[in-house]
C-alpha cells in the first residue's frame, strides 16, 4: 500500500519529527503520542505514518494497518496504566463527528470515569 504523506499535515509533520510531540512509542508504521489538549488524565493519539484523511479514505488493503493501530491503542493504555481500570478508544470520521485534524487517528482516553453517551 503506497499512500504518500501530506507535506502540510500536522500529524504527518509529527510523524516525520518536524514538530515536537511527547512520543510514547513508535513502530515502522505508526506513532503514539500525548494529545496537546487532553480531555482526560490519559489522552494519547495513535496515528499511521501513512496519510489518509479519515477512515473513509483508508484504502483497500489497509486492514492490517488498522488492526495494528488498535493493538497500539491497547499498548498505549497499558503503558499509561489505565488498561486495568478502563479506557476508551475513539475514532472520529468527518466534520460532524468532531474530527479536527484530517489524518486518521485513534484517541486513547482514560484515567477517570468516562460518561456515556460521549457527545
Amino acid at each position: 500500500m503506497t499512500v504518500p504523506q501530506d507535506a502540510g499535515c500536522l500529524f504527518c509533520r509529527i510523524a516525520r519529527r518536524e514538530l515536537p510531540a511527547k512520543i510514547l512509542f513508535e513502530t515502522a508504521e505508526l506513532v503514539a503520542f500525548e494529545d496537546i489538549r487532553p480531555k482526560a488524565p490519559v489522552h494519547v493519539l495513535v496515528i499511521p505514518k501513512l496519510h489518509f484523511a479519515s477512515l473513509n479514505d483508508a484504502p483497500d488493503g489497509s486492514e492490517r494497518l488498522i488492526g495494528e493501530l488498535l493493538h497500539a491503542a491497547r499498548r498505549a493504555a497499558r503503558e499509561k496504566g489505565v488498561a486495568a481500570t478502563g479506557y476508551r478508544v475513539v475514532l472520529n470520521t468527518g466534520r460532524d463527528s468532531g474530527q479536527e485534524v484530517p489524518h486518521l487517528h485513534f484517541h486513547v482516553i482514560g484515567g477517570r470515569p468516562l460518561s456515556w453517551p460521549p457527545g
